[in-house]
């Protein structure tokens, strides 16, 4: 791996080799989602204690100021909405030289292993690992599922999170699930946690964490369960919690207090 490579890496996977991650990527697909609305409104708050933002180049040209310091993961995935016919009808909507450009940290799109799109959602991604390969920019994977909830069990994931690895990315996002311990030993570069839809309650999420990284997880990528949060400033900083400095669930509560 190359310098410029290991050092786009090492903003996003602190010395502790992990990270926490906020995703505001939401709306290339959600449209404006609750709580993401106003997008600055949103982020701003929360850019303080995330190690990297994973947001669209909209949103980042208009919504993050250029003087943030806080790494990038630009997602560069798009071409479907939540009201149209098929979500994994996919295609890359960025541009390496653009993503050069935004002098981001690494680029994200998303995987549907199993559908019917499935074979040009990972020749996207290889596509995407060879110019990242030439111009130094590591790619995330992200092992989405659409609207099928129920594909997230160990099997499913550990085949998603390991072809992904095969092709070529960096890291990959995907979901927490029984038995992840599994996923994780199958797949030989970081995984992140995704926080999936709103949970009943903060400690829901804040539990999803702390067993994710006690199974192996470098880290999370969560939106919704920290920016729908009443006290998403508390939610982040007991999540960063758990992921940095091995809280437990109980002392990390304390933050939304």
């Amino acid at each position: 791996m190359d310098w410029g490579m290991k050092n786009r890496l090492s903003r996003i996977f602190k010395q502790d080799g992990r990270t926490v991650m906020l995703a505001v990527d939401h709306g290339y697909f959600l449209g404006p989602v609750s709580k993401l609305e106003d997008p600055r409104k949103t982020i701003e708050p929360l850019m303080p204690y995330t190690d990297a933002l994973m947001l669209t180049r909209g949103v980042l040209r208009n919504c993050v100021p250029a003087d943030s310091g806080v790494p990038v993961v630009l997602r560069v995935s798009g071409g479907n909405s939540i009201v149209g016919k098929d979500l994994s009808n996919e295609g890359l909507t960025v541009s390496m030289e653009d993503a050069v450009r935004l002098n981001v940290s690494a680029v994200a799109l998303s995987i549907y292993v199993g559908s019917d799109h499935e074979h040009q959602t990972l020749l996207n991604l290889t596509a995407l690992v060879d110019e990242g390969e030439c111009l130094g920019i590591p790619v995330l994977a992200v092992t989405a599922v659409g609207k099928e909830l129920e594909k997230r069990d160990a099997k499913y994931l550990a085949l998603s999170c390991r072809i992904a690895a095969e092709l070529g990315a960096h890291f990959v996002k995907t979901y927490y699930c029984d038995d992840f311990e599994k996923v994780v030993k199958s797949c030989p570069v970081p995984l992140v946690i995704a926080g999936g839809p709103k949970l009943n309650t903060e400690m829901d999420a804040i539990n999803l964490a702390y067993k994710a990284v006690r199974s192996g997880a470098k880290g999370v990528d969560m939106g919704r369960n920290i920016w729908q949060s009443k006290n998403p400033v508390g939610m982040i900083k007991a999540i960063r919690s758990i992921v940095h400095e091995g809280a437990t669930p109980k002392k990390a509560q304390q933050f939304l207090k």
